[in-house]
């Protein structure tokens, strides 16, 4: 699978997990995709939480459903039907969780590149778990990005430092499908605009010419 593919492939997965064991040496490649991400300074802010355990994941899933009914009820009545359609995590139907932390202290203080943008620690994270994300599928795994959250409640769950930042709490698993459109679509809740919505020249609202929108409008891979 080329990069553009895997690319187009993602998805947020939340379904179609598999009853199926990813083997170490699977897993270790999905990690060494996220330890090669570029990170601000070569430092590497991230680790890696391997969650197996199923009464740890259950405790996370309870702290999920709180945050699910808190975002449910603050809702209009018309979105709260399409909100019950759309599954949110699968903690525990996947194969196992990975949480993703920040450590801003990794290397020293002396961080070449991140004196200007702080938060260029927690971007090089993302990035990380970008990576992961598309070698997962490459290898048939899905991969769900859990936001519904107390992050300081899950550090507590994982034991994680409170000086350490919990960035990502991953559902990874192997799939049964994978859809060529995102779920949130199917289920009507939201839809992805075209490129050429979001393509300034040179300043911020000034559109490109006129054959370059058709490019950017056509555009496909």
């Amino acid at each position: 699978m080329d990069v553009y593919e895997a690319i187009k492939k993602r998805r947020d997965v939340r379904s179609w997990f598999l009853k199926r064991h990813i083997e170490s040496a699977v897993l270790g490649r999905i990690l060494n995709a996220g330890n090669y991400a570029p990170s601000v300074g070569l430092s590497q802010p991230w680790n890696y939480i391997v969650v197996r355990d199923i009464e740890t994941r259950k405790k996370v899933k309870e702290n999920v459903e709180e945050k699910r009914m808190d975002f449910y009820r603050s809702l209009p009545d018309e979105k709260k039907t399409k909100f019950n359609n759309i599954k949110i995590e699968g903690i525990l139907e996947s194969d196992l969780n990975i949480a993703v932390t920040c450590d801003f202290s990794r290397k020293g203080p002396d961080i070449l590149g991140r004196k200007t943008i702080p938060e260029t620690s927690e971007y090089s994270v993302v990035l990380s778990v970008e990576n992961m994300w598309l070698a997962a599928i490459s290898e048939g795994i899905g991969i769900g990005w859990i936001s519904f959250i107390d992050p300081e409640s899950v550090k507590r769950i994982l034991g994680i430092p409170e000086e350490i930042k919990l960035i990502a709490y991953l559902a990874v698993g192997y799939i049964s499908e994978n859809h060529d459109t995102p779920e949130l679509e199917e289920k009507g809740w939201e839809k992805r605009d075209n490129l050429s919505n979001f393509v300034y020249m040179d300043k911020w609202g000034e559109k490109p010419d006129k054959n370059m929108m058709v490019s950017l409008y056509n555009s496909k891979f």
